[in-house]
């Protein structure tokens, strides 16, 4: 193999995994339970962007009920990035075929 052909694609690479990069903090997902009581929205880097709790889901005498909720939004929303880093993964690595 000729270098200059692997240091091209070696470019390639760094290149494409730049675009990941700012891909993931762009990236959102909103994960919800309790029929959209609570809800949570993420990045791709699986940071927290924003939380929603419905007033009816604040019972002090019940803090167990909503933690559930919030750790099943959240389960939520990082499935859905996991699945589209995936799918995006799987493009990326298509076209390095091309």
């Amino acid at each position: 193999m000729n270098p200059f052909d692997l240091f091209k694609n070696m470019q390639n690479i760094q290149s494409q995994m730049q675009q990941m990069q700012s891909k993931l903090e762009e990236l959102r997902a909103t994960g919800s339970s309790g029929a959209g009581m609570v809800e949570i929205t993420i990045n791709g880097k699986m940071e927290v962007q924003s939380i929603h709790i419905s007033e009816e889901v604040v019972d002090p005498s019940d803090i167990g009920t909503l933690e559930v909720l919030v750790a099943s939004a959240f389960n939520s929303a990082v499935k859905e990035i996991q699945d589209r880093l995936k799918n995006e993964a799987t493009a990326l690595a298509g076209g390095m075929n091309s």
